[in-house]
């Protein structure tokens, strides 16, 4: 086992360090998104499991970096930021992109034996549903609609035209990535041992029931469906809903020995 170092540092925001819990949840967000959007999320959970918060380059404190856009170099990014602390008991919860990037990192913690205890995949169809888009390639405009079109930007950056065109590149690349995915299945069975658990919105533009529920054929653990009033971001009006749903995953999780 390694310790945190530079690159690890980078990568991970402890809003709220808990580290006398005997779990952790590791949370990714999505395209465009960063670490703070789940600051919230991380002080109502602190009780239960310590909350570590994915910060990707190109936003925030790190816009000084150039974005990486494509999954496998996001994941070999955080998978190895993530090492130090794989000491003990750790879930994965992602939002949209950021649940693609938690079930591939899934897939290569249960690989080494990791004590993985279950991913929360959120505000996205399951990865084996491929999708033709293209929104990175088009012009700032095109792009900028799409964010206003998903209602989970600040209204302020949308309103704020200089910071907003300042972010796009960052913005673009995670779409990039997200868009260029494809899933390979790795063996003739299910993708993972884990349990998983999915949350959607009830009326997200991007993200239909029944693509969602398709995550139980990915795992041969157990599986756990809810879905919430609302559009793609419904986790945010449904913050005390959906803190709840997570912390009942959490203890689930930690009901069963971990995937080896």
């Amino acid at each position: 086992m390694t310790t945190p170092d530079e690159h690890s540092d980078l990568w991970i925001r402890r809003y709220h360090p808990a580290p006398e819990q005997p779990y952790r949840l590791v949370v990714l967000p999505h395209a465009g998104g960063s670490a703070s959007f789940f600051f919230p999320f991380s002080r109502d959970l602190a009780g239960q499991a310590e909350v570590l918060a994915v910060q990707y380059p190109g936003r925030q404190d790190r816009r000084g970096e150039p974005a990486l856009d494509n999954v496998p170099e996001l994941v070999d990014a955080i998978h190895r930021a993530l090492e130090p602390w794989s000491d003990k008991p750790f879930a994965l919860f992602g939002h949209s992109m950021g649940a693609v990037l938690s079930f591939e990192l899934a897939q290569r913690f249960e690989a080494e034996g990791a004590p993985l205890t279950g991913l929360i995949a959120s505000g996205r169809r399951s990865p084996a549903i491929h999708r033709e888009e293209s929104v990175h390639t088009r012009g700032d405009d095109a792009l900028i609609a799409e964010i206003r079109a998903l209602s989970g930007t600040d209204a302020g950056l949308l309103a704020d035209e200089e910071l907003l065109r300042m972010v796009l590149p960052a913005i673009r690349s995670d779409y990039k990535a997200i868009e260029t995915y494809r899933f390979r299945p790795t063996g003739s069975g299910p993708a993972l041992r884990c349990p998983v658990s999915v949350l959607t919105g009830e009326s997200d533009p991007r993200v239909g029931l029944d693509e969602a529920r398709r995550w139980e054929e990915l795992t041969s653990g157990e599986f756990t469906f809810r879905s919430f009033p609302g559009g793609h971001f419904y986790l945010t009006p449904q913050a005390a809903g959906v803190t709840r749903a997570v912390a009942e995953d959490l203890a689930a999780f930690a009901a069963v020995p971990a995937a080896r």
